[in-house]
């Protein structure tokens, strides 16, 4: 019998989602009367990020399967993104440190970073396909 190998990437992906909609609840909810307009914003676009990202973890997953793949690159930087953008949004949100604001868009360059590497790797997979027939 073949063991299948366990899908990382779906695991958290689910983890971040369920995080995802924690904080966004939190936001909606606790943090609607407390943050100012703009902070709650900056808190609500993190969240969105964040659920996108971790949902575009989940996809990685699949096409793991799907294509024998690992995704690796794209799955670092995704996760990546969601640390540098999303939690910094968090954090600048709820404190207003200056120095959080300045990570965020390194963050969302990460983000870009891992889109561009899934379009380049879509494109050499379709590429090697389309030379075997």
């Amino acid at each position: 019998m073949k063991l299948k190998r366990t899908n990382h990437k779906i695991i958290a992906g689910a983890l971040l989602m369920a995080l995802a909609v924690a904080l966004g609840a939190m936001g909606a909810h606790a943090f609607e009367k407390t943050l100012s307009v703009k902070n709650l914003a900056t808190f609500k676009t993190g969240v969105e990020y964040h659920m996108l990202h971790a949902f575009g973890l989940i996809f990685l997953g699949i096409m793991d399967k799907v294509f024998s793949d690992r995704f690796r690159i794209e799955s670092t930087l995704f996760v990546l993104g969601i640390i540098l953008f999303s939690f910094n949004c968090y954090i600048y949100a709820l404190t207003e440190i200056k120095v959080f604001a300045l990570l965020i868009p390194v963050g969302g360059v990460t983000f870009i970073m891992g889109w561009l590497s899934l379009g380049l790797r879509f494109f050499k997979i379709s590429r090697k396909n389309s030379a075997l027939e």
